[in-house]
This record gives C-alpha cells, structure tokens and sequence, in this order.
C-alpha cells in the first residue's frame, strides 16, 4: 500500500508543485495576470500542439490508435453533458445553469492529462485520443447549453455555434495532432534539426502550463458561487469518474489509456471555459469559481483516484 501510495504521489505532487510555484511567483512580482494570459496563450497555440504532434511521430499510429476507446470518450463526454444538465436543474435561478453544465463537464484535458501522461508514461500519446474523441463535442455542447441559458437570448445563437464549429477546425491542439497522424501515416523522415527543435518546443508545455495556471489562481474568485461551485466542483472530480470510469475498465482500457479517461473525467475544469461564457453573456462568477476550486482539490482527488486504479492492479 505504502509502495502505491508513493506511486501516485510522485505522479501528482510534481505536477502541482508547478502550480505552487506559478503561484508563488505571482506573489513575487515575477509574473502577473498579464503574463500569466501569454503563457497559456502560448501553451494552447505553440506548446502543446508540438508535443503532441512529437508523442504522435515518435510512437507507432496503429498502435496507439483505438477506435473503441476514441467512441468510449464521445459517449462518456456526451452522457456527462446530459448528467450535468439534469443536476443544474435544481438551481431555481436559471442564468446559472448553463455555465453549471459547462463547468460541471469540460476537462483540462490537454494541459493537466497530457502532464500525467508524461509525468507516468513518458509520452502523451493516448491524450490525443480523448482530444478527439471529447474536444470537439466539448465545445460545440458549451455553445449550445450557454446559448440557451444566456440572459442576453432566448434561444440558440447561429453566429457563435458557426464560430464554435470554425474554432474546432483551426484548433491549434487538433491541428498538432492531425499534421502528427498525417506526418506518421505518410513516413515522413524527420531531420536531426527539426527533430532537436521540436523535442525544445514540446519540454516548454508542461512546466509552463503548469506555472501559468497557479499564477491565474484567485481565491475571492474561488469563493464567488460557492453553493454551485462546490456542487460543481464534486460533479467534476467525484461524481462523473465514479459514473464512467468503471465502462471503461471493463473495456479493457489500462495504464496509460485508463489515466487518460481519468483526466477526462476528473481533472480540473478548463480555464477557456470562463472565456467562453463572458463571451456568450454569462456573469462568469461561478465558472471562475470552479475553475478555481476544481484547480486546488483536484490536488487530492486524482491522487485518490490514481491510488484506487494503482492498488486494484488497473495502472
């Protein structure tokens, strides 16, 4: 038990150490919001795409390729979507309930699951696979539940749910990873130099992912919704894991495969969401709070999960 435990702490503490210090440094005047916004900004367009696309070039495609596991990851995000629906009907003040969804089920899967995975793996690999499997469906579901909930609207808006669909295609993560699969299909040798150059770029993800998100941290924020905050926030990182994980064990899904649905499923709310719902009308209180919230008790959470998969012999 002692040995698992340390297993899955030497897989979550570093992670949030990063974090730690993101915060730190934004209490020593090193780094501030504006600073912060370039990291992420940086992270999202250049960072993580090149990881990805490396984790997809260095691997073998038909082998990290699982069509099964990429439907599991539709279905799975799909049901969370209809579950939160149905929880965010309790909140009798009706502008909440949209961004009680959207918080409730969009995952940092690209930065903090892509940082288990190379935390515990060594490559990212299978973190593309829920990317295309959840990414898309994440936020053409975000436009339509904010839409219809948007004080500003009384029904769906055609104007954002086209701009939602033509950010899918441009999405600078997605895009990593197509031009990895095509680049792998098609056998393309990659120079020593290229070769170098990526590997740099993809080593700079991470850590400065990881730093930005701590410095973006604001506890006053965490604590303006609280009530639906924290009901979120346990949806999030309880409730959904709980639900789904186990359809995915039983369809054999393992090591790096099974922690890549758990990032899916429990790993803090993603910070666009809150850009997503100012820019759709929405007060964005409760979105930030979860944001928040998710962020710092995710800290024991998927430590909690990783050591249930580790001692059940599942990673």
């Amino acid at each position: 038990m002692l040995d698992n435990l340390i297993y899955c702490l030497n897989a979550t503490v570093p992670i949030f150490l990063m974090m730690l210090l993101g915060m730190l440094f934004r209490r020593m005047g090193f780094f501030d919001q504006a600073f912060a916004d370039k990291l992420n900004s940086y992270v999202f367009k250049i960072g993580l795409p090149v990881m990805l696309f490396k984790d997809l070039v260095e691997s073998d495609f038909f082998s990290v390729w699982d069509a099964p596991f990429v439907l599991y990851c539709f279905l799975a995000t799909l049901l969370s979507i209809l579950l939160t629906a149905a929880v965010s009907l309790f909140w009798k003040d009706r502008s909440l309930r949209g961004e009680f969804v959207q918080v409730g089920y969009r995952s940092s899967i690209a930065l903090l699951g892509a940082a288990f995975l190379e935390n515990l793996y060594g490559n990212a690999g299978a973190a593309s696979l829920v990317i295309i499997g959840a990414v898309p469906l994440y936020n053409v579901a975000a436009v339509l539940v904010l839409s219809l909930s948007s004080p500003q609207q009384s029904g769906v808006n055609r104007a954002a749910l086209k701009k939602a669909c033509k950010g899918i295609v441009t999405n600078p993560i997605i895009l990593g990873i197509v031009v990895g699969l095509v680049w792998t299909l098609l056998r393309i040798p990659e120079p020593l130099i290229m070769e170098k150059t990526v590997n740099s770029i993809s080593a700079t993800a991470t850590p400065l992912g990881l730093m930005a998100l701590g410095a973006s941290f604001d506890l006053k924020k965490a604590l303006g919704r609280w009530k639906p905050a924290v009901a979120a926030t346990a949806v999030k990182l309880v409730v959904l894991a709980a639900v789904f994980l186990p359809a995915a064990v039983a369809m054999g899904a393992r090591d790096d495969k099974l922690v890549a649905a758990l990032a899916m499923l429990a790993s803090p709310t993603t910070v666009s969401s809150f850009v997503m719902a100012r820019s759709m009308g929405h007060e964005g209180t409760l979105t930030s709070s979860t944001v928040m919230l998710t962020t710092l008790f995710s800290i024991f959470t998927l430590t909690l999960w990783l050591y249930i998969l580790r001692t059940m012999g599942l990673i």
